[in-house]
């Protein structure tokens, strides 16, 4: 009998999902080689051989499901595989760990230089400098000094016109706010839409 099964993986997993039906987990056994895993419960059998890498034999777990059982298996190799089984050459096979000399950079960082650099650049600039410091938060603080030092007609005609206007239009003239409703007056290249 022949059990269906699926895998995917990341670059350091694989986990492979065999479909056995009503599994018992004191019968299931997992055996691992570095490129061979081999499924066994009870009587069902399922090897996988060769598989496309190599795999870390010590560090697998599995979980014995009711439909399915998932057996994860950390990669040997950092890496895409594509397939599950197949003839790959084995990358680790003439592996040899890259000596910590050649590693290390022969240039060396002036820290000093850059963090003085950096904070030269933080530094605040006024408004003579430039013009847009501070940007939405000088213009929101001018109004409220205007609205904090205005009468009650002003703070009045303030309010009106910023709400009635959808916050298009801010007068401080009661007398004209007062008329009637404030027409809405979008920015140029702008359309005002109302939403429900």
């Amino acid at each position: 009998m022949s059990l269906r099964h699926e895998f995917y993986e990341t670059e350091e997993t694989v986990t492979i999902t065999i479909f056995d039906r009503g599994a018992d987990p004191e019968q299931v056994h997992v055996k691992l080689e570095p490129r061979k895993l081999t499924y066994q419960n009870g009587d069902k059998v399922l090897a996988f051989q060769p598989l496309k890498g190599q795999i870390d034999p010590d560090k697998r777990d599995f979980v014995v499901g009711k439909m399915k059982v998932e057996v994860r298996l950390s990669k040997a190799a950092y890496g895409r595989w594509g397939a599950l089984l197949g003839d790959a050459p084995d990358v680790l096979a003439n592996y040899t760990a890259p000596s910590t000399a050649s590693a290390t950079s022969t240039s060396k960082k002036n820290w000093e230089g850059i963090t003085t650099e950096i904070l030269s650049d933080d530094k605040e600039k006024t408004s003579e400098e430039d013009p847009n410091v501070g940007g939405d938060s000088t213009v929101n603080d001018f109004f409220r000094k205007i609205f904090a030092d205005a009468d009650d007609d002003t703070r009045r005609a303030m309010m009106k016109s910023f709400q009635e206007s959808g916050g298009t239009t801010l007068s401080t003239n009661w007398d004209e706010v007062k008329k009637g409703k404030v027409e809405v007056k979008p920015p140029s290249g702008s359309e005002w839409k109302k939403w429900n």
